[in-house]
Formats: structure tokens, C-alpha cells, sequence
């Protein structure tokens, strides 16, 4: 039985896919991998193949950081990572986290897995990295992704900022805790913004920035592109994690994030005390109990194994601090014990299954909807779909709990720091209608109710005034609108430093100086501000800053935080968390601040300044800041010699090209552009990326340098979209050497169902997609039935219907799916998108229509069961409307079939007019949400 009849379009008998066992590998001129396969898993195995051929060193090294397992191999300096990863159980809460995946997302991060071990020994022979450091590649296991992910991420949300407040209130008073609070040396931040189409030159969409990370060789994002029948998207990747989570081109929609800057992860200060017999106990808010508690062995290579104590209360594992028999040692500040409290570990969820769902995206609907779940970390989001719909939300799990366990360590034992129910709301807002901008750069802006600490607000007020502004607001353009995908570069590489403003301002008015520092005081009033690479003045201010930082640091009024009880030099807290406690750094990055507030009188900021001109003056040295200002990669690998002679490098930490020293202690930097991006919502193939680096992990390979110069300069490549100019490679193939897929099968019971609903006195109805190869059969014969006259396909051929539903399988915007009831087939249904088919020409289009077809199997029949169609439509409907972008259901069956109108007005369905296709007359019907009450 139907309800209307298959597209009228055929295949042309080419699917531009590989074997749905397999995969296809092609790279551009950059050598970027663009991966096909025929399903979603086989995709994923191939994604996890090509990133244990491209980065087997940097997978491998992730995996042992997980486990914590590093200094087996890297020796002593990685014991402080180690000892964290262990005391806080990061293997522990990765397993967790994929125990609670769902069946479909759990096979798509396991075929993944697949990839990797397949050919991670062929990857470890080509990196020249395992040899030096005498390492053989492990097994991954199915949850090591979400661990990779886990450990990535832990820091992301500078929990050990918290620490650095705790000793501020204590030597400082509390009411100077956030004090120093801005975006520091220890949290990555990023530049983000959104074009509308009024403001482009295609009147289209444009997403673009780059995300702030520390520059690592090889990079953290991989540029890649998937593809297979159900999506095609291009974007970041994170070696060692299926998908693309962070940017990504899905051709319809386009996103990009920023750090959030949220507070999700708390710190509280534990009482803990040994028993007779060894055990461990908490106080709790009920008195003393038993936590868990255990022993491991940290292999050090080159040195004696240590032995860590790994400790969880009922808040969380024991990060800091060691078990002792006088518990009350515990509570003073020179011995803290604080356990860490974050949601991966409380939930048990990262957010792995909005993954796929990202994939699969095609609207901004698509993407808000999935986004909902997301967990770790809390990220601004910006998105827009080719019809110029766009997004601006947060997302990610912040738990509800006191303010105050947002700024400091919090006592374990009081109830009244207890975590809530559910999680905080995250905010969205629209885009700036006026400017027909969005913009994100970890200020103090969306995120605001979420978070204490901020970046300062100088890169996203400057990207706004290089994008443009209203009429009269008189900020300066770099160039007037319209915008297109090229323009901007000028925008990532924009050198103002709006933070030197304060300084130079006390400058200005410092008082008696001698003839060579008020010649250096004219030359920085005068200089532009910009911190360009062949600027002499830039460094100049450089030399200015660094001196005041060092000044500031031994005033009176700071030495308490910057003297002998300096946080760095204590053995309170791990070694792992100096970057938060070290006092230099943080005056440095809050410098503005330090020179505003009243800390110190305004005379005392007058005379360092002013005595910090004098000794700027006396040095008669002169660079420009590109000679002084250079990348410091991190690398896994001791003493690894860079191969890259970086030329010098403009912008600084404030600026939009943010590339981040670290005032007083060094203007060479770690931190900037892990990657840019541009991605044009109008044309695909107009979109621009580039990486410090490259695209391969191998040293000496031809493509794991050559995007340097690129990067150093500004420039971008091109994002290349069209397969006809891309080169295939010997990495492709047909067959696997490993296991089987894990869920797809010819069986169609054993795939993932993408809706499971019981229907009442009726049974388990189950939607799965359609294997066009394993179920031509079976579908060749429903659609040669005389009943199912009106799908047009009574002479068909099975080899007519397998290329038909590998066609279908080939549209993004048409799907076919297999509906089982009880595991056993029963209907075909497909879905479709109305403007992206033939019937959108004939009716006006709504936004929210999606259409249907149904075919019920004959097996079956009209009297067989009473009820029976009416079931299956009822999990139908379901499955449609479970998507709130889905606003009216829509039908075309043909004007003649009158028992399958009858059923549509029955089940609420409202007939429209007639249409005329060229294959029939058909008869359009419509049900809407609120016909249903879902409105």
C-alpha cells in the first residue's frame, strides 16, 4: 500500500563510493585527506586508519596520556601529568563515559578504533619518533576517543585558577580574590565571527576565526574531509577522535566555537584519615565514611617507579594532597587535600553522541537541536545554513550549584556546596540585526552567567570595529561592507593592542623624566599601537611592559603573592598546575587591571612606570618585534629539534592575532592560532583553512611543513571540494583486514535504528536505514507487486531498484529506511526534503515541510492485522515530528489511490489540491504539529 510514489528521478549509475566494506582515500595539493566510504562506520574506520598513518606518534602519545603512562618513555618530566591522570581517573571516567553511549555512537567511535589498530604498526614504521624513544604502539581500546577527548579538555576550564584565588584571598584578602582575573596563561581562548549575507558579496553566510591553543607540532586540529551517502563534511578534526566537532563545513550548515569560558568543575577541600586496617575514610556531611582507594606503579623511564595513591570521595577523585593519620592536618593551608568534581565524571557523559549528529546536520535546526546535548567543554557556538538562518548559543554542561563554588576551594563536609539537579541554562541570542555580525572572543559577553574569569573585551570590540558598525557610532572600517570569503585575512591578522592603552596613558603623565626616556615616551605616544612584526616601537612597548610587570611584582602592596610564599616555589601544589599559580604571569596578563584599580596609589603606578621608562631608555639595543617574538612548539618527544626556522611573527596576547608571550618572562610564545578558518556558506569550494604546520604528523614528509609560510603570513589555503582535482592514493581500499562492520549487516535487524518506538497492541517498531545492495531483493519484489502499482516500478529489474535506492542513498536531503516491526521487515518509508524535489515546484514550500512516502510490505496486507498501517504510520509520524524543525508532514499520493487518501484524512492528515508531475496527478496532504497537539 502507498502513499505516494518514488522520486521520478534515476541514477546515473555511478555512486562515487567504494564498497560500503571499504573506503576511498584522495588528498588535494596540501596534502589534506578527503575520505569516502559507502556508510557512516566505514567512514569512521577510515577516519581512525588515516590518523594512525598520519599522526601514529601523536595518536600513541595520547593514549599513553590517558592512561598516564607518559613518563614510561619520556621520562621524569612527564611524572607531574602522570600522577594527574591517575589520581583522577581518566581511563575510569572514558570507560564510563562509552558504557553510556548510545548502541549507534558506540559502534561508529569502535569502528573508528577499528581504523586505528589496523594500521597503527604501519604508521609507528613511518614516524622516526618510536625509534628514538624506544616505544612499540599499544592497542586502542574502544573508550580510548573519549579519553583522548577527557584529557585534551580537563585543564580547558582552569580549575587550577581556583587555587590561585584561594592563596590571593589568603594573602590578599578575599575582596581581592579576582583580582588578577582574566583570560590567563593556562586557558585557551579563541577568535570567532558571523557574517549575515547582508554583509557579504554572495549574499550568503560567512563563518571565520581561530581558535587559540598551544602550538604543537604536530597541530591539534587535522584538516579532513568525510563523505559518504548520508553527509559530506569538511572541517577540524582532533586526531585521535571520529568526527569533527569544533568546525566543520556540512556544505548546508557551517559552525565554529570559542571557549565559553564557563565554570563547570569545582574544587573542594577534603578531611581524609587512614583506618587500622589501611582503608581510606571522607568526612562527609554525615560524619566519616569509606571511600574507594587504591594503589598503582608509575614507570619511569631513566628513573625508579613511583607509587601513586588514588583516592575518590563522593565529590570526586583526590587530585591534590595525600592521605595522613591526623585528618586535621588536612584542613590547614600549607597541607590542602581537594578533590576535583566535573560532569564527565558525575554523568558519565562527554557529549560523544552529538557527534554524529553534527555529521549529519543540515540546517542551523539540525545543529541547535543535536548541540542540546553536549556536555564537555562549554563552548560559545556560531552556525548559519544556506537558506541565511543562523545560531549563537552556548553549549555544554554547567551543573547548578552555590556561586561560591565558582570562585574558591570549598569545604567537602558542608551540604551547602552540594551540586543541584539538572544543569544551568544556556544562554543564545540572536544576531546583531543592525550590524548583521556575531562575534566571540571568551569575553565577558554570552557566556556571562556562567563564568567568573573572561578574556578581556579587546578582541571581540576590535573585530566588531574592523567588521564594521552601525552608521554615527564613528568606529573605524577596515573596509566597508559587502565582505567576501577572502577579506578575511585582514581580520585574523589584525595587529592593535587596545591593552596597551593604560600603560601609555601613565606614561603620558609620568612625571620627571631624563632626556632619553622622554625621547622613548614621545616615540610610544606617537607609535600606532600595532604589534607588527617589523615594528621597533612595538618592541619597544614590549620592554616597557615586561619592566613595569617586574616592578609591580615587587611593590609592597603584591608581595605577598610575589615573595618567598609565591605559590610557584610551594610544595603545597603540584608542579602540573605552576602555569595557574605562577605570580609574574598573572600580573602580566592583568596588567591593565593592576594599573587602574586602587591596589597601589596612582602615584606609586606613575613612579614605576616612569622608572620603568628610564631603564627601557638606558638599554641602547633595538629590534623589531618579529626578531624577539617566535613560536616555541610543544613537542611530545625530548629534545626533538625543530626542523622550522620560523621568520618573526607579529601580534601579541590582546590582539585579534592573538599570539600570546608572556609579559615579564619571555616574548617568545606557545600559544596562538592553532588553525584558521574561513567557511562561505555560498560556495563550499570558496571556504579557506590553514594550520601552523601541515597536514601530515610524519617529520619529513612532504606535507608536514609546507602550511607554515602560510600560516606565518596570514594566508590561507584553499578548501577544495571538487573530487575530479583531487588525487587518489594507495591508502584507499576495498577490504578490511579487521573485524567485520559492527552493527551494518545484510541481517537488517542487527543495524542501528535511527527510531525505536513500541506501538500498543501492536509490537516494536524499528526504522533502519536501507542497504540498497543487501535489501534489493527484498524490495524488488514489494515494488513489482500489482498492489504497489502506483510507485511506478512494476518492470523494474532488482538491478533497476538496487541503482534507484543507491541513488536515494546518495542525496543528502532524501533518506530510505527499512521499518521492522519486531526485527521482522514491514514497510519502506522515505523521507525527503519538499524544496530539495520535484514536488516543491508544484505547491508553496513552508518552512518546517518534510515529505514522506510509505510502502507497506504485502506480506502483510490491508486486513491482516486490524490496524496495521495506522500502527506503523503512528511510529512514522513519530520519528518525524521527534525533529522540532518538523513542522508539517507532507504527502503526494496519486489522485487515484483512494483508500490511501482515506487513510491520510484518518489519521488527521488535511488534503490539499491536486498536482500535476510528469510520471502522475497526485494529491497533496498535509499534517501539522498541532493538528497532533505537539505544537
Amino acid at each position: 500500500m502507498t502513499t505516494a510514489d518514488v522520486d521520478s528521478e534515476r541514477p546515473n549509475g555511478r555512486s562515487g563510493h567504494g564498497p560500503a566494506d571499504g573506503f576511498e582515500v584522495f588528498r588535494d595539493d596540501w596534502g589534506i585527506p578527503h575520505l569516502k566510504a559507502g556508510g557512516a562506520l566505514a567512514l569512521a574506520r577510515a577516519q581512525g586508519h588515516n590518523a594512525a598513518l598520519d599522526r601514529a606518534w601523536q595518536l600513541e602519545t595520547e593514549r599513553h596520556r590517558v592512561l598516564g603512562t607518559t613518563a614510561a618513555y619520556l621520562g621524569a618530566e612527564a611524572v607531574d601529568w602522570d600522577r594527574f591522570a591517575r589520581r583522577a581517573r581518566l581511563a575510569d571516567t572514558a570507560r564510563r563515559c562509552y558504557d553510556r553511549l548510545a548502541p549507534e555512537t558506540a559502534a561508529w567511535v569502535s569502528a573508528y578504533v577499528d581504523g586505528v589498530n589496523a594500521v597503527l604498526a604501519d604508521g609507528a614504521a613511518r614516524a622516526p619518533e618510536f625509534a628514538a624513544a624506544g616505544l612499540t604502539p599499544g592497542r586502542w581500546e574502544p573508550w580510548t576517543p573519549l579519553g583522548v577527548w577527557l584529557s585534551t579538555h580537563i585543564l580547558f576550564a582552569g580549575f587550577p585558577t581556583k587555587l590561585w584565588r584561594e592563596e590571593v584571598s589568603r594573602r590578599l584578602g578575599a575582596d581581592r580574590a579576582t583580582l588578577f582575573a582574566t583570560d590567563g596563561p593556562g586557558t585557551s581562548g579563541s577568535n570567532g565571527w558571523l557574517l549575515t549575507g547582508a554583509r557579504t558579496t554572495t549574499g550568503a553566510p560567512v563563518i571565520a576565526g581561530d581558535p587559540h591553543r598551544f602550538i604543537e607540532d604536530p597541530g591539534v586540529y587535522q584538516q579532513i574531509r568525510l563523505a559518504c551517502p548520508e553527509f559530506d563534511v569538511v572541517g577540524l578534526a582532533v586526531p585521535g577522535v571520529p568526527g569533527i566537532a569544533h568546525f566543520g563545513h556540512a556544505g548546508g550548515v557551517a559552525w565554529a566555537i570559542t571557549n565559553a569560558m564557563a565554570d563547570y568543575q569545582d574544587l573542594y577541600r577534603e578531611q581524609l584519615r587512614r583506618t587500622a586496617d589501611g582503608g581510606v575514610e571522607a568526612l562527609g556531611p554525615d560524619g566519616w565514611y569509606a571511600v574507594h582507594a587504591h594503589t598503582e606503579t608509575v614507570e619511569v623511564a631513566g628513573g625508579e617507579p613511583e607509587t601513586v595513591e588514588v583516592v575518590e570521595t563522593d565529590r570526586g577523585p583526590v587530585i591534590i594532597g595525600d592521605v595522613r593519620d591526623d585528618p586535621h592536618t588536612d584542613a590547614t593551608p600549607d597541607a590542602p587535600v581537594i578533590s576535583l568534581r566535573h560532569p564527565p565524571r558525575v554523568t558519565g557523559g562527554l557529549g560523544f553522541d552529538v557527534l554524529p549528529a553534527l555529521l549529519r546536520a543540515r540546517t542551523v535546526a539540525d545543529l541547535d537541536t543535536a548541540l542540546d546535548g553536549w556536555v564537555e567543554p562549554v563552548n560559545v557556538v556560531l552556525a548559519a545554513d544556506t537558506t541565511g538562518a543562523t545560531l549563537h548559543r552556548v553549549a555544554g554542561h554547567v551543573p547548578v550549584r552555590p556561586h561560591e563554588n565558582r570562585l574558591r576551594v570549598v569545604p567537602a563536609h558542608d551540604p551547602a556546596y552540594a551540586w543541584r539537579e539538572g544543569a544551568e541554562p544556556t544562554p543564545r541570542t540572536e544576531v546583531d540585526a543592525a550590524t548583521g555580525t556575531a562575534v566571540m572572543a571568551n569575553e565577558r559577553g554570552l557566556a556571562a552567567p556562567l563564568g567568573i574569569e573572561f578574556a578581556p573585551p579587546h578582541r571581540a570590540r576590535r573585530i566588531r570595529e574592523l567588521l564594521g558598525t552601525p552608521p554615527g557610532s564613528g568606529a573605524r572600517k577596515l573596509t566597508g561592507p559587502p565582505w567576501s570569503s577572502a577579506d578575511m585575512a585582514a581580520v585574523h591578522t589584525d595587529t592593535r593592542l587596545a591593552s596597551s592603552r593604560q600603560l601609555l596613558s601613565l606614561l603620558a603623565w609620568a612625571p620627571d623624566l631624563g632626556p632619553d626616556a622622554e625621547r622613548l615616551r614621545n616615540r610610544l605616544l606617537l607609535w600606532d599601537r600595532h604589534m607588527d612584526a617589523d615594528s621597533a616601537d612595538a618592541t619597544l612597548y614590549s620592554r616597557l611592559r615586561a619592566d613595569v610587570v617586574h616592578r609591580l611584582a615587587a611593590h609592597p602592596a603584591l608581595r605577598p603573592v610575589t615573595g618567598d610564599a609565591d605559590p610557584w616555589r610551594s610544595a603545597a601544589y603540584p608542579p602540573l598546575f605552576r602555569p595557574w599559580l605562577a605570580a609574574a604571569p598573572r600580573i602580566g596578563y592583568a596588567l591593565e587591571t593592576l594599573l587602574t584599580v586602587g591596589l597601589l596609589p596612582y602615584e606609586d603606578r606613575l613612579a614605576i612606570v616612569a622608572a620603568s621608562a628610564e631603564a627601557v631608555a638606558a638599554t641602547e639595543a633595538e629590534s623589531t618585534w618579529g626578531q624577539v617574538h617566535r613560536v616555541s612548539p610543544w613537542q611530545a618527544l625530548p629534545g626533538a629539534a625543530s626542523e622550522e626556522v620560523w621568520p618573526g611573527l607579529a601580534g601579541d596576547h590582546d590582539c585579534v592575532l592573538s599570539t600570546s608571550s608572556v609579559p615579564g618572562i619571555t616574548d617568545l610564545f606557545a600559544r596562538g592560532p592553532a588553525a584558521r578558518y574561513v567557511w562561505d556558506l555560498a560556495r563550499r569550494e570558496d571556504s579557506l583553512w590553514v594550520v601552523p604546520f601541515g597536514a601530515s604528523g610524519v617529520p619529513g614528509s612532504a606535507h608536514h611543513r609546507d602550511q607554515s609560510e602560510l600560516w606565518a603570513s596570514g594566508r590561507l589555503a584553499p578548501v577544495t571540494t571538487d573530487w575530479n582535482l583531487l588525487h587518489r592514493t594507495e591508502e584507499s581500499t576495498t577490504t578490511m583486514t579487521t573485524a567485520p562492520e559492527p552493527t551494518v549487516s545484510t541481517v537488517p535487524a542487527l543495524r542501528p535504528a535511527v527510531h525505536e518506538q513500541k506501538v500498543e497492541g501492536f509490537g516494536v517498531v524499528r526504522l533502519v536505514p536501507v542497504d540498497p545492495a543487501a535489501d534489493a531483493e527484498l524490495l524488488h519484489g514489494w515494488v513489482t507487486e500489482e498492489r504497489a502499482r502506483f510507485w511506478g516500478m512494476a518492470d523494474h529489474t532488482r538491478e533497476q531498484v538496487r541503482e534507484i535506492y543507491e541513488f536515494v542513498r546518495s542525496l543528502p536531503t532524501h533518506h530510505a529506511y527499512l521499518a521492522l516491526r519486531d526485527g521482522v521487515p514491514a514497510a519502506l518509508f522515505q523521507t525527503y526534503e519538499p524544496d530539495a524535489d520535484p514536488v516543491g515546484e508544484c505547491y508553496d514550500v513552508q518552512p518546517g515541510d518534510f515529505g514522506i512516502h510509505l510502502l507497506i510490505a504485502p506480506a502483510e496486507g490491508e486486513g491482516a492485522v486490524k490496524g496495521y498501517t495506522d500502527a506503523l504510520l503512528t511510529a512514522f509520524i513519530g520519528y518525524v515530528f521527534s525533529d522540532p524543525a518538523h513542522l508539517r508532514v507532507v504527502v503526494e499520493p496519486d489522485a487515484r489511490n483512494e483508500k490511501a487518501l482515506a487513510r491520510m484524512v484518518r489519521v488527521g492528515f488535511e488534503l490539499g489540491p491536486e498536482i500535476r508531475k510528469p510520471e502522475k496527478t497526485a494529491r497533496l496532504a498535509f499534517l501539522t504539529r498541532a493538528a497532533l497537539g505537539l505544537a
